[in-house]
């Protein structure tokens, strides 16, 4: 008997379209703020990967389909930042100074939605105790610096292994790194993020000097 099965073109019968990079940025976003809800409330160890989907109504396959891990789940509240530096290194004039650029381009966003910035911050303050969570923040740095090392390196006309150039992209990476974890310390009221990263920057800036040929 002959098949009445119709054959597939393109997405045609192959059940609901590919899902844009925008709805998996959102989807994934909301799963890192589930995640962090539950890592305050109950602990990392308590929470599980059945824990974080059933709180956002997905099955937990999907939800590995998106991350290996529940630590990993994080991950989307600690890159946007970084993202955005390595696009203002990127755009970096040469006759500024890199704070003087940074306020200028208004890369540093003081009116960030509330609920990221209080996730983030919850998340950052959980690293110290949490060694899950430490490790993705330190690998979401360690990868930052190669992107940063990269956008410095085309600013300078140099390779991105050169000393110079290596040295930089870690000095600016610690500064956000210990600017961030400042700020989650120390909460919103004491001192702003943007203040803080500024600062740091500048700490870096007059260390360093210009980028050697």
């Amino acid at each position: 008997m002959p098949s009445t099965r119709t054959p597939s073109s393109g997405t045609a019968g192959r059940g609901r379209p590919p899902m844009s990079d925008r709805r998996k940025h959102i989807v994934r976003t909301q799963i890192a703020h589930a995640a962090v809800e539950l890592f305050t409330a109950q602990g990392v160890s308590a929470t599980t990967g059945d824990d974080i989907a059933h709180r956002l109504g997905i099955s937990t396959r999907t939800l590995w389909r998106y991350f290996p891990s529940k630590e990993s789940c994080v991950r989307p509240l600690l890159t946007g930042g970084l993202d955005l530096m390595a696009e203002r290194l990127r755009s970096w004039p040469p006759e500024l100074s890199l704070p003087a650029h940074l306020e200028r381009s208004a890369a540093l966003d003081e009116d960030a939605e509330a609920a990221s910035v209080t996730s983030m911050i919850d998340l950052i303050r959980m690293t110290r105790t949490e060694p899950g969570l430490r490790a993705v923040w330190l690998d979401v740095h360690h990868r930052a610096e190669e992107v940063f090392a990269e956008a410095i390196a085309d600013r300078a006309g140099l390779p991105a292994d050169a000393l110079s150039v290596r040295v930089r992209a870690a000095a600016i990476n610690v500064a956000l790194r210990v600017a961030a974890e400042r700020f989650a310390d120390r909460g919103r009221d004491d001192e702003d993020m943007a203040g803080l990263i500024r600062a740091a920057l500048e700490v870096v800036d007059d260390g360093l000097g210009p980028i050697a040929r």
